[in-house]
């Protein structure tokens, strides 16, 4: 009857540690393994660019014009399905001073 308690927090700990991390490793992987040239992506150290050609673990990364990036294919972080958003991410704050209001 003592080993309720410990398999109780066994089943929490799974329920609301392991599984949800299994689950964003999975997905993490099916998105470095669906990569295609063409796609336009983040780095996990923040460099964004266009995947210009894909060669097994290594990939591509046009990140200016005529200036091409050799990085592992496991560095993607993010895949951008549209263009990338004028604006910061929701709820990010506003640093463009060009944006605020006009002073005179």
């Amino acid at each position: 009857m003592s080993f309720v308690p410990l398999i109780l927090i066994f089943l929490l700990m799974y329920m609301f540690l392991i599984r949800p991390q299994q689950k964003r490793v999975k997905s993490q992987q099916q998105l470095v393994q669906s990569v295609q040239s063409g796609d336009e992506v983040r780095l996990s150290s923040g460099i964004h660019g266009v995947v210009s050609e894909v060669e097994g673990d290594i990939v591509w990364l046009e990140v200016a014009k005529d200036l091409e990036l050799k990085v592992l294919r496991s560095a993607i972080d993010h895949r951008f399905t549209g263009s990338a958003p004028d604006g910061p991410p929701d709820g990010a704050p506003d640093d463009d001073p060009t944006n605020g209001p006009v002073e005179n």
